[in-house]
């Protein structure tokens, strides 16, 4: 039976069939201020406060202030304990861009990981990680390299992406074929404001549900509506958000 890491927000569970496969690498891609990072923050949150599995949040854009104050603005009150008692370790932008070398920080993290007893990791984000690279060659495989070290130390991994089209399927790049699962976070114009979906693209090993569904995002977090389903991108191309 395949072992699963529950994310612990509410409605996504569901549509992954119970969770993420253990130690799969799962991308998490949108358009800025689609939830991508808020995400990321609940999945290490969740682990720690409702599974006891402890988290390494690793930042690239942001230092552990700022990412604490994130966190408690969304309600994740405990966070500031958690990060002191060790439960989730947080590698901020001053630390991972102390060395000018990529090869100097993965070093770096590799040793760490080996001596740690973590079962969850958040890259926030993949852009500022492919700035390391000259081409894509290289890009391609330190990602490859990256990935099976998150493998091998146990780790069940979201790495966040900022996507620059409207339609997730026409910016598709080279660490969409290097990760397990693909979930995309939408949000569309509306006269009072926005309206918020995901879509979980792919997700190897697992039955997954394909259509896209609406989500929020309030105090607490990300909720999906699971039960209000809305519309299934492999079939209505024509018309994907009615209305506008």
């Amino acid at each position: 039976m395949t072992e699963l890491t529950r994310t612990g927000i509410e409605g996504l569970d569901s549509i992954l069939g119970g969770g993420i496969v253990d130690n799969a690498t799962v991308l998490i891609s949108g358009n800025p201020g689609t939830g991508k990072s808020i995400l990321g923050l609940q999945y290490i949150y969740n682990g720690v406060e409702e599974f006891d599995e402890k988290g390494i949040y690793l930042s690239f854009e942001e230092n552990a202030e700022d990412i604490a104050q994130a966190a408690e603005s969304i309600g994740f009150e405990n966070w500031r304990e958690l990060v002191e008692n060790d439960d989730i370790l947080i590698y901020d932008k001053q630390k991972l861009l102390r060395h000018n070398d990529f090869n100097d920080t993965l070093e770096l993290l590799l040793d760490e990981f080996e001596e740690m007893e973590y079962e969850r990791l958040v890259l926030d984000s993949l852009t500022m990680f492919e700035l390391f690279f000259a081409d894509e060659q290289e890009k391609r495989t330190y990602l490859l390299k990256f990935s099976d070290i998150l493998k091998a130390n146990g780790l069940t991994s979201l790495l966040i992406a900022e996507q620059s089209a409207v339609f997730p399927e026409q910016d598709i790049g080279l660490e969409n074929f290097l990760t397990d699962g693909n979930i995309y976070l939408i949000q569309t114009p509306t006269e009072s404001g926005v309206n918020r979906y995901i879509w979980v693209a792919k997700m190897r090993k697992q039955d997954i549900e394909t259509d896209i569904f609406p989500m929020d995002i309030a105090e607490g977090g990300i909720t999906v509506h699971e039960r209000a389903a809305g519309f299934s991108m492999m079939g209505r191309r024509d018309d994907p958000f009615p209305g506008e």
